[in-house]
């Protein structure tokens, strides 16, 4: 059997630490307050640090000009402190139990010879992601853009996994947990659920490669739940436990955290007037964002310039870009590249000369195949889902 090389996880020790602080820009692509913080953990090149313990890490932006985000840059989730520092790839076991017929604890050969191997290109964004921009400023970590990267996940469709075990027709959900553990007994650990005609739409998955490479360790290895279209809250790293439930789960990381106003588009409501119905976050909603060029960079009188970013939804299509150069009273086309998958970004260009020196500003906003676009302002008391219209502030010299 194959083995892979298990990796260590030295939280405080970082091969390369620097930082520096970068002059403010429009509040909408450059986060407001602390200077930006570079750090390159094992197995990962210099990344924005948000905190070390648990890790959470940052993917600089300039990597987004790349259609499959770079595993040694891929950002960094975790919620509970307790990681382990190593894996041994021998001794693992995927456990699935629960209500089924035959309870199973899949080695990854099992896994890899067992099954038909299922490849998926989806985009994993962290349900915060650009929190820092929400205004008024809510609690929690303030990230920017980055927290979300683009992969070929590679591994065995879920479904194929319960029907080995023999899951029951009565059941009603499936929850899982990784290796991942909470630093103290009163810390919830770390377990989420799907319903279970969810688990068995032959889309969710569970990974064991990322990019055509095995997992990164800070990234979940070695497995990964994958649901496509879905917040990564879902995307559970480190996944060592599969239970099949005849009732609805119950558990603090679906009944008390990560809820979302109840049938609101884009999770909408106000600090005056909280809403009181909730419901567990779910379906990414459509998100444009500009990538090139970023805030600081300059760009040259009379030379045309390709403006450029991404756009992306919950697995609908991205229908159309658009980039307004007055404050969103009128609109121009963005080309779009090529599709490639419903759950991927989609990559957009336009194209702009400037014809005389100053700062030019930009707004873009995306519509997807059901009609669904972006708005104007947007909020809710944790900063999840930000879709609002994002601006570009660039000098032309």
């Amino acid at each position: 059997m194959k083995r892979y090389l298990t990796t260590y996880l030295p939280l405080l020790i970082f091969i390369q630490f620097s930082c520096n602080t970068k002059p403010k820009a429009p509040a909408t692509t450059v986060s407001a307050d602390a200077p930006e913080m570079l750090v390159s953990p094992a197995g990962k090149d210099s990344m924005l640090l948000l905190t070390d313990r648990p890790p959470n890490l940052e993917t600089p932006l300039k990597y987004f000009l790349e259609d499959y985000t770079p595993n040694n840059v891929f950002f960094v989730r975790w919620h509970l402190s307790s990681l382990p520092s190593k894996v041994d790839i021998d001794t693992f076991r995927l456990r699935v139990n629960g209500n089924v017929a035959t309870p199973l604890e899949l080695s990854m050969e099992d896994l890899k010879t067992k099954f038909k191997p299922y490849t998926i290109t989806a985009l994993c964004q962290c349900a915060g992601n650009s929190r820092s921009f929400f205004d008024p400023r809510v609690a929690g970590g303030q990230w920017k853009n980055g927290a979300m990267g683009n992969a070929k996940w590679t591994g065995v469709k879920l479904k194929d996994i319960l029907e080995l075990a023999g899951a029951k027709a009565n059941s009603k959900d499936v929850s899982f947990n990784g290796l991942d553990g909470p630093p103290m007994d009163s810390t919830p650990d770390f377990v989420k659920a799907l319903h279970y005609d969810h688990a068995i739409d032959g889309e969710v998955m569970i990974a064991y490669e990322m990019n055509g490479e095995p997992l990164p360790l800070l990234n979940g290895y070695p497995l990964k739940l994958v649901v496509p279209g879905w917040y990564a809250t879902y995307w559970v790293g480190m996944l060592s436990e599969v239970q099949v439930l005849d009732k609805p789960f119950k558990g603090f990381w679906m009944e008390k955290a990560y809820l979302v106003p109840k049938g609101v588009v884009n999770g909408n409501e106000k600090p005056d007037s909280l809403s009181k119905d909730m419901e567990p976050i779910n379906k990414m909603d459509v998100r444009s964002l500009f990538v090139s060029p970023e805030p600081e960079n300059t760009i040259e009188v009379g030379k045309a310039t390709d403006i450029q970013g991404l756009a992306f939804d919950g697995g609908d299509g991205i229908e159309k870009v658009e980039i307004s150069q007055d404050s969103g009273k009128t609109w121009k086309p963005a080309r779009l590249d090529a599709d490639l998958g419903k759950y991927s970004w989609r990559r957009w260009h336009y194209n702009f000369t400037p014809a005389e020196k100053g700062n030019y500003v930009f707004w873009v906003k995306a519509t997807n195949s059901k009609g669904l676009s972006q708005p104007f302002h947007q909020w809710n008391r944790s900063g999840y889902m930000r879709n609002e219209i994002e601006s570009l502030a660039i000098n032309a010299q």
